[in-house]
């Protein structure tokens, strides 16, 4: 039972992944943010490889819990893989993800440009992570 987490962002795409029992969350990779449509096809086609049941993507949500310009968008790519995709997809506030990505990319050593492309995927583990916590694994 694998569950993907997306971290989307303006130029790149976060993706995270669980390992078959569903109770850990690997860092996948980052994509490169095209276009709404070309971003779920890619997504899906990866889904359907890992045969994933679940996706988990982060919205950004304001201090009121409210949608954000940033949490709309997702919402949209997250209706486009429902066209496509039959999976359920759930939505989490993804807040301080990725600045727990740079904590724990800086506490691991990483320089600066080894963590640019790093930390989209990290933070996609990162929220993923914190879902498989609160679903009680």
């Amino acid at each position: 039972m694998r569950i993907l987490a997306i971290d989307p962002g303006d130029k790149r795409i976060g993706l995270a992944i669980t390992d078959p029992t569903g109770t850990i969350a690997t860092p996948l990779q980052v994509l490169l943010h095209v276009s709404r449509e070309q971003d779920a096809q890619t997504i899906k086609e990866l889904a359907t490889r890992n045969q994933v049941v679940l996706v988990v993507i982060g919205v950004a949500l304001d201090e009121d819990g409210g949608d954000t310009p940033s949490s709309r968008k997702a919402r949209r790519l997250g209706d486009t893989l429902a066209s496509i995709l039959d999976v359920k997809i759930i939505y989490e506030d993804e807040a301080g993800s990725t600045r727990e990505a740079r904590e724990t990319a800086l506490t691991a050593g990483f320089r600066q440009r080894e963590r640019k492309g790093h930390l989209d995927q990290m933070a996609a583990a990162i929220l993923l992570q914190r879902y498989l916590d609160k679903v009680d694994r």
